[in-house]
């Protein structure tokens, strides 16, 4: 769950990295992370996926080249932030995604930019989470360092190098547990439903959550629904990252089907 420190192009908020600026991209990306994870982890997707697309990675407090940044513990504010931040790159269609703590605040920010701006994503890409609706399946951010780390190790999601080193991990834990803290308080509160196409994604050997928990996020749209299972675990989008870029570019092309 844990990037490198590694930094790509970084726009004049902090929040907001562009990997491969695209003036002429027909639409726009933005990508949340998971619990831990940085902007880095969207650094190649636009290798993968089609030209008309510029993806525009959020970069959350806590991590890589924001190191020195209080992280948030609940999701709400965090939300509101960055629903504030995206309304400045709104110029074009776009499109959100997020991948398990960020498929939750992927999802508020969607509402919210609909409060405030009165725009919705042309999609809703949400990855390795249960629906925001319901509660989590497990609560382990105030479990003690030894069982905490015990837990990063069973998702399979952080390199087992940086989980043996103490001082590393000593560093690292207030920002990992604020991440599993904002994951695991929220419940969504929303009672408008989105009007756009939702595309939820499950590994197909994630058994921190069940398919039934995946596929309730169709209750949270108007409009289609389409549910993917990706051979892995938690962290398909890393183990079978080749695949998943391919399916999602395909889910892509069709939405730039109706843009242009």
């Amino acid at each position: 769950m844990f990037t490198n420190m590694n930094s790509s192009v970084i726009t004049r908020s902090e929040w907001l990295i562009f990997p491969k600026p695209n003036p002429q991209a027909k639409l726009r990306l933005f990508c949340f992370p998971y619990a831990g994870g940085g902007a880095s982890v969207f650094r190649s997707w636009s290798d993968h996926l089609p030209a008309q697309v510029e993806i525009c990675a959020v970069q959350l407090p806590g991590r890589e080249n924001r190191l020195k940044d209080m992280p948030f513990t609940r999701l709400a504010p965090l939300a509101q932030v960055i629903a504030a931040e995206l309304s400045l790159y709104l110029d074009r269609p776009f499109a959100l995604f997020g991948h398990s703590l960020g498929a939750a605040i992927a999802f508020e920010v969607a509402s919210l930019l609909r409060q405030r701006e009165g725009v919705l994503p042309v999609c809703l890409f949400a990855s390795g989470r249960v629906a925001p609706h319901l509660p989590d399946p497990e609560m382990i951010h105030h479990l003690p360092d030894n069982l905490f780390i015990d837990r990063l190790r069973d998702y399979n999601g952080t390199p087992e190098d940086i989980l043996q080193n103490d001082e590393l991990m000593h560093f690292l834990l207030p920002m990992l547990r604020a991440d599993f803290e904002v994951n695991e308080t929220y419940i969504s509160t929303q009672s408008k439903l989105l009007d756009c196409p939702i595309y939820a994604f499950r590994g197909s050997q994630d058994d921190i959550m069940t398919f039934e928990e995946v596929a309730a996020w169709g209750e949270q749209t108007n409009d289609s629904f389409t549910l993917r299972t990706i051979p892995g675990d938690h962290f398909f989008i890393h183990s079978a990252q080749e695949l998943f870029l391919q399916i999602l570019a395909y889910d892509i092309r069709k939405l730039l089907s109706k843009l242009l």
